[in-house]
C-alpha cells in the first residue's frame, strides 16, 4: 500500500487536493471493506488510484469530467501497478473499477461497490444540497451500494443534524 501511495503522490506532485482526496477515499474504503468482506488487494489500490486520470484529463481536455477520467485513468494505473509488480489479475480488476468509478451499474462487484461508496462519502457534500434531511436520507439510500456505506453516510451527514 505504501508504495502505491508513494507512486500516486509522485504522480500528482504538488496537487495536494488530489492527494488528500485519495487519502480520504482510502480511509473510508478501508472501513467499508472490513465490514463488507471485500478484497483489500483490489480495493486499496483502486481507492488510491481511482482519480489518477484527472491530471491527464486536465492536460488534454481542460476538464475533470468523470467519463474522461474513466478513459484516461486505467492506463496510468496499470503502468504504476505493473511497475510495482502487482499480480496481473489484481491490476485487471483495479483498472476495470477505475474505468467505471463514475458510472454506477457498469460493474456490480463488491470491490466496485466499496470504492463507489468510499468516493461518495467524500464527495456527497459537493454533489448535492444536503440541507433537507428527508431528501438527504433518500439520496443516501439511492446512491450508496453497501450497507456499511449507508451506515457511515448516516453517521457523517445525518447525525450532525441532531446536535
Amino acid at each position: 500500500m505504501n508504495k502505491i501511495l508513494s507512486e500516486m503522490r509522485d504522480y500528482f506532485g504538488e496537487d495536494e487536493r488530489r492527494v488528500e482526496h485519495a487519502g480520504k477515499v482510502l480511509y473510508y474504503a478501508g472501513r467499508i471493506l472490513k465490514k463488507e468482506n471485500a478484497n483489500p488487494d483490489v480495493v486499496i489500490p483502486a481507492a488510491i488510484l481511482h482519480d489518477i486520470g484527472i491530471k491527464e484529463c486536465e492536460r488534454k481536455y481542460l476538464s475533470t469530467n468523470g467519463q474522461l477520467q474513466e478513459k484516461e485513468g486505467p492506463p496510468i494505473a496499470r503502468k504504476i501497478l505493473e511497475k510495482l509488480k502487482i499480480k496481473p489479475e489484481i491490476i485487471k480488476e483495479v483498472c476495470e473499477i477505475i474505468a467505471s468509478h463514475h458510472s454506477k451499474g457498469e460493474i456490480n462487484t463488491l470491490n466496485f461497490k466499496v470504492l463507489w461508496d468510499a468516493d461518495w462519502l467524500v464527495n456527497l457534500r459537493d454533489e448535492y444540497d444536503i440541507k433537507d434531511t428527508k431528501r438527504l436520507k433518500r439520496i443516501i439510500d439511492k446512491v450508496f451500494l453497501t450497507e456499511e456505506g449507508k451506515r457511515i453516510a448516516g453517521l457523517i451527514y445525518l447525525r450532525s443534524r441532531k446536535r
